[in-house]
């Protein structure tokens, strides 16, 4: 049986990323798996600082990669929605398409701040996802952002609005 095709995204918060997965996610034999769905569920009380998302992510990414290759393995296509925003990021997100020996996409969304920026606050204001994000804390990880290069192995896809 041949292996799923695996969902990557890379962009800013608020760029587009879980909306894009969703809409991915409609296709036939396809699931989507949020990282903020499971981490508020796993550990929402206990995330409260930047530093605490890194600690559970990380957990969560150890838990994810024989997982998610098990569900390649089946054939199902998987659409992470997991930022793939860092280095270190896609780092992981490359062993789990190595582990699965997997065809993937990485869908760069280049949205730009300011963009990006409205969105968060609208948002924020509407309560409308699992964490609320700071202005403060958006520049913190915007800092971090670094786009995805062809000489790191992804077959990446640019998405811009």
């Amino acid at each position: 049986m041949p292996t799923g095709h695996l969902h990557l995204v890379c962009g800013l918060i608020c760029a587009g990323k879980s909306t894009l997965c969703a809409s991915l996610a409609e296709q036939p034999n396809t699931i989507v798996l949020s990282e903020d769905v499971w981490l508020k569920t796993l550990f929402g009380p206990d995330m409260q600082t930047l530093s605490d998302y890194v600690t559970y992510s990380k957990r969560l990414q150890g838990l994810l990669i024989p997982h998610v290759s098990t569900l390649l393995g089946t054939g199902l296509n998987v659409v992470l929605d997991f930022p793939a925003n860092t280095l270190k990021q896609r780092a992981w997100l490359k062993a789990l398409i190595d582990t699965a020996a997997c065809d993937h996409t990485l869908h760069h969304l280049d949205t730009p701040k300011e963009v990006c920026r409205s969105r968060l606050r609208d948002r924020n204001t509407s309560g409308s996802h699992q964490f609320i994000v700071s202005g403060e804390q958006f520049d913190h990880v915007s800092a971090h952002f670094v786009p995805p290069s062809a000489d790191e192995g992804f077959s990446i896809t640019l998405h811009t609005p």
